[in-house]
């Protein structure tokens, strides 16, 4: 059972944030796999295989950064940024901050600490004060 308010709120996630290293992935990919198909002949199999694997990281770094969010439920927030993603209880969270000139939210924590929440997103405009409302809220619960 759900508590009301927490669960099935809908996760955070940026939409900007999501678009864009979405987009960049996959050019910077192909261009990458193009790039290391026609480079001259003077250039060998490691070259190609440099280039093309250049072009894998850097997708498979913009795919993580698109799958940034964070998922409230009765329990707490889970918050994915870039690395592995965290479970922070409702009761550890004492402030949403989210003023002016921040990229993203920040989360205090009960133990002195803070913590990026890169799924709500200043690049969002509009929106994002809505997001970090709405996690205000479901700490404020």
């Amino acid at each position: 059972m759900t508590e009301p308010g927490r669960a099935g709120a809908g996760d955070f996630r940026p939409v900007r944030g999501r678009v864009v290293p979405i987009v960049l992935g996959i050019v910077i990919f192909v261009g990458a796999i193009a790039l290391a198909i026609v480079l001259p002949e003077q250039y060998k199999a490691m070259d190609r295989l440099t280039c093309a694997g250049i072009g894998v990281a850097v997708a498979a770094f913009m795919s993580r950064y698109a799958t940034i969010h964070a998922r409230p439920d009765e329990e707490g927030l889970y918050v994915r940024n870039l690395g592995a993603g965290e479970k922070v209880a409702w009761s550890d969270i004492t402030a949403v901050r989210f003023s002016q000139g921040m990229p993203w939210v920040r989360i205090d924590l009960e133990d002195g600490t803070d913590m990026a929440v890169m799924a709500i997103q200043r690049a969002d405009g509009p929106r994002s004060l809505d997001e970090a409302q709405r996690l205000a809220d479901l700490v404020g619960r």
